[in-house]
């Protein structure tokens, strides 16, 4: 809970009332006025008769039905509030502080909702734990004080304690609903001493427990009481895990207990790990239980921890019966998905999965047929907001908030609400804010996945960019991944023109049918070789207009020599014209870059002033530049 939540709150709490039986309401209601200050914490009574918030400046009090203002107690600072189960009283607690007077800060107080009056107050340290616990009539309530448990009778709050129980070693008490109430006191395990569970009758403190059981592995206990207040759940956890398993400490044992003493056992799991969650039905007379290493293992067991079903094994840590026990919701929430089964009590099948990603809240409708989820502050400060879904699946309505710290259903009496129908029933019509959503999330087309291929391949032209100068795309490959030499479809083959080169024609060659040519081409021509020089070298001489001309250049004619046939090597002399041609080319190419207005580097400038040594090299060689 946090200590400042937006000032919007209350106001959304109060907002999502569900008609008892029907579609739930989703408009605000007319009479509702919205504070303008942050609230604090809200709360029903458990009947949903008074609904109450608490501000800096003090709390207010409402009819829950049409919103009337009933109180508004003007106390400062109040962090936790609660209402007595028939909604007679508000307990409300503060930070303990302390006084100049030296004298102990009452911090928690107990108020009349009718008169508003102040009935009684005590010092209360611990915020966990701290409101009192009142019997389902409100005839007794009861609280712990160090190693003490107080009963009072609140028609005599002035009396004081009515009666009390010391317990040496107490750590927490838990008081049973039912008309036959008992309290359940926890002493942890202490300096080699085993921990217990002691079971006492309100009525007849003074007496033995009706029941007890000692156990090891236990610094804390989970207690949980079936409905009718006859049989008790205890989960008990060690702050420390030996076995370095876990973080969070290590789960000691489950146990199942009665009231009366009748029958008790240690619950058998059948698969190692901790107990993430267990509930009642709402029948008291089965449970079920998530537990074991990830993926879980869920079961249901009935009241003498024999199994009725198992639900296999899914990431799960979250486990609630619907008020009229016919459903159950199994999801994975906190550092899981966000996964939420339905299942049918009645034929245990799924009745639908539901998506409820970053989940931080989940409670059933009290007509059994829709759940809230939400995501809350500050344990997400992302996405917070409440969905309601359909209990068959579909999502009902929408409302995102930018920070949202606490959400709830209007709470309904169970004999108020109308028996779950025989058959699941349909979902209603939407609100149009899932449609809204799903305008604004919808998301782009997904195309096929299909392998990459290079513009040449798929019959289209590759960009400029990659161009070579000859206009054929570069890097472009054949299916068998070797560079293609073929020109790209629609275009036709123009010879690549290399700085410096011969600019005659000369025969274009092709990659592999030539090379195998040549391979073979002493057996085709009967034995003979290639005419050589009288150094063992290749000819240079290649037939042009009919003559045989050598490749190198002959000073006589003065003209430039061609391009040697494939396999010849070129002569010093033809390589070192080749090489100055190549760079009058390049000087060529910057001087009309410097004619264009391109700023040149200090190499290129040098480079530029070796034109007249190039040429005059040239002519020594007998060439005309």
């Amino acid at each position: 809970m946090a200590s400042q939540p937006s000032q919007q709150y209350a106001y959304r709490a109060q907002k999502k009332i569900g008609l008892v039986g029907g579609t739930p309401n989703y408009t605000p209601l007319d009479n509702f006025q919205n504070p303008d200050v942050p609230a604090r914490t809200y709360k029903y009574s458990s009947d949903g008769r008074l609904y109450a918030y608490a501000l800096p400046s003090g709390v207010h009090i409402y009819q829950a039905e049409g919103a009337q203002l009933l109180q508004e107690l003007p106390l400062q600072n109040i962090v936790e509030i609660n209402f007595s189960p028939r909604g007679t009283y508000l307990s409300t607690w503060e930070r303990p502080v302390k006084l100049e007077d030296g004298q102990q800060h009452k911090n928690q107080r107990v108020f009349s909702v009718s008169t508003g009056e102040e009935l009684v107050a005590f010092t209360q340290k611990s915020q966990e734990g701290w409101d009192l616990q009142y019997t389902i009539s409100e005839s007794h309530a009861v609280r712990l004080v160090g190693q003490e448990i107080q009963v009072f009778r609140p028609a005599e709050w002035s009396k004081g304690v009515a009666d009390r129980l010391k317990v040496e070693g107490a750590t927490s008490v838990t008081l049973s609903p039912g008309l036959n109430p008992s309290i359940a006191v926890f002493v942890a395990e202490k300096k080699g001493q085993p921990a217990s569970i002691k079971i006492y009758s309100l009525t007849s403190l003074a007496g033995p427990p009706t029941s007890q059981k000692t156990f090891f592995k236990a610094d804390r206990a989970t207690i949980k009481w079936n409905t009718i207040g006859t049989q008790v759940l205890i989960l008990t956890q060690t702050d420390v895990d030996q076995a370095n398993k876990s973080y969070y400490g290590e789960t000691g044992g489950f146990y199942l207990l009665s009231a009366s003493g009748n029958y008790d056992c240690r619950v058998t799991l059948d698969k190692e790990g901790p107990v993430h969650d267990f509930a009642w039905s709402p029948n008291s007379k089965e449970f079920a239980v998530v537990y074991g290493y990830m993926p879980a293992r869920t079961k249901l067991l009935d009241q003498r921890a024999k199994p009725l079903h198992d639900f296999g094994t899914a990431f799960c840590n979250f486990i609630s019966f619907n008020p009229q026990g016919r459903l159950i919701a199994l999801a994975g929430f906190g550092n899981l998905a966000g996964t939420l089964d339905i299942y049918d009590r009645r034929t245990l099948n799924k009745v639908t999965n539901i998506d409820a990603a970053n989940t931080s809240h989940c409670e059933w409708s009290p007509d059994g047929r829709f759940l809230l989820t939400a995501t809350l502050s500050p344990r997400l400060r992302v996405d917070n907001g409440i969905k309601i879904w359909h209990c068959t699946g579909p999502l009902m309505h929408v409302q995102l908030i930018d920070e949202l710290y606490q959400t709830s259903w209007r709470p309904a009496l169970i004999d108020t609400v109308p028996q779950f129908p025989q058959n699941i029933p349909a979902a209603p019509a939407p609100s149009p804010s899932v449609q809204e959503l799903a305008n604004v999330a919808k998301p782009a087309p997904v195309r096929a996945a299909v392998a990459y291929r290079p513009p040449g391949a798929r019959g289209l032209e590759a960009s400029s960019a990659y161009k070579r100068e000859d206009g054929t795309p570069s890097g472009s490959s054949t299916p068998n991944g070797r560079f293609s030499r073929s020109p790209a479809p629609g275009r036709t083959r123009t010879k690549r023109h290399v700085p410096g080169a011969p600019t005659s024609p000369s025969p274009v060659r092709s990659p592999e049918p030539e090379k195998r040519g040549r391979k073979n081409k002493g057996k085709k021509d009967g034995g003979k070789k290639e005419p050589t020089t009288p150094n063992g070298r290749p000819s240079l001489e290649i037939q042009v207009n009919g003559k045989a001309t050598n490749g190198a250049m002959s000073p006589t004619n003065g003209s430039v020599p061609e391009t040697p046939a494939e396999g010849s090597i070129l002569d010093p002399i033809a390589k070192k014209v080749r090489n100055l041609n190549k760079k009058l080319k390049a000087i060529e190419d910057l001087k009309d870059k410097s004619n264009k207005g391109e700023r040149l580097e200090a190499t290129q400038l040098k480079k530029i002033e070796t034109e007249a040594e190039i040429r005059a090299e040239l002519s020594k060689l007998g060439i005309s530049s």
